[in-house]
């Protein structure tokens, strides 16, 4: 019955299918989708602004970039960054205050406990009666309690403490540190289409392998290289580049550092890197 369980109602085994469809309708259980191509960054678009890049610079992790875009993050989170050492300092500087006024006002306590033994004070007044009145302001008690009204001993909330902030820029894909002269240029080749009507961004293939001419897109692995700038398959890489280690842009010697593999996708709205499914759990009923 198993068989043809997807249009059989009668049968004792409760299926595959059956179990999916009441899943669905219940809102139990977890659920998994794959994402489209629309959900996922092309290889030649700007990890933050998800655009083609008009001067595109890569990082050594193989993270994409428009020049304009990150230098304006990096001023961005510098001025953060200052922003918070300057809090910090602000904090530290208050704590310093607090800790040398507990001090003096310990030291002051002890002077006064001092002077108060040597001076042996009475609890009798002039008249040679003991002064039992319940005045506040009798027997130096004005200053502990300067107005009757005013709550001295309410609770009060403390500040929030500010965290040391990591004064070093981090990239905002790997998470690692950052400097501009870390960056490497890249060299786009443009595809060769005989089309100079239609504009370059509304191409779908709109740049070739530096050296075979194989149109570069998100489903073919690229690479940059560190000596020229230019970018080419990792094929063109494993099978020509790789035998003599030589640019064949402008023939310098290269080394396996010199090869950067550009990373793919990396979208923040679906999945990092080229992972097309998704997945969110729910909870599930206990039989």
């Amino acid at each position: 019955m198993t068989r043809h369980s997807k249009n059989c109602t009668a049968g004792t085994v409760y299926t595959y299918h059956e179990r999916q469809r009441d899943t669905k309708s219940s809102g139990y259980g977890s659920k998994s989708a794959r994402f489209g191509k629309d959900s996922i960054k092309n290889f030649d678009c700007c990890c933050l602004t998800l655009q083609p890049c008009r001067n595109p610079i890569v990082t050594p992790e193989g993270f994409l970039y428009d020049k304009e875009a990150i230098l304006e993050f990096i001023i961005q989170q510098k001025k953060q960054i200052a922003r918070k050492l300057k809090e910090y300092g602000k904090q530290i500087n208050k704590a310093n205050e607090e800790l040398h006024e507990l001090a003096k006002a310990e030291l002051e306590t002890k002077k006064q406990k001092l002077i108060s033994h040597v001076e042996a004070p009475s609890d009798k007044n002039a008249s040679g009666k003991d002064d039992k009145s319940i005045c506040n302001m009798n027997n130096g008690k004005g200053k502990e309690l300067p107005s009757f009204w005013v709550p001295a001993l309410t609770p009060a909330a403390a500040p929030t403490k500010v965290e040391k902030p990591d004064e070093k820029v981090r990239c905002p894909m790997s998470g690692r540190p950052i400097k501009l002269k870390d960056f490497i240029d890249v060299k786009f080749t443009p595809i060769n289409d005989r089309d100079s009507k239609t504009a370059l961004i509304s191409k779908e293939a709109r740049y070739v392998c530096a050296v075979t001419n194989d149109v570069l897109g998100n489903s073919v692995p690229c690479a940059v290289l560190k000596t020229s700038g230019s970018v080419v398959t990792m094929e063109c890489v494993e099978k020509l580049i790789k035998k003599d280690m030589l640019d064949p842009i402008n023939g310098k010697k290269m080394t396996d550092k010199d090869i950067l593999p550009l990373q793919r996708g990396s979208s923040g709205y679906s999945a990092s890197g080229h992972t097309l499914e998704g997945k969110k759990y729910g909870p599930s009923v206990m039989a």
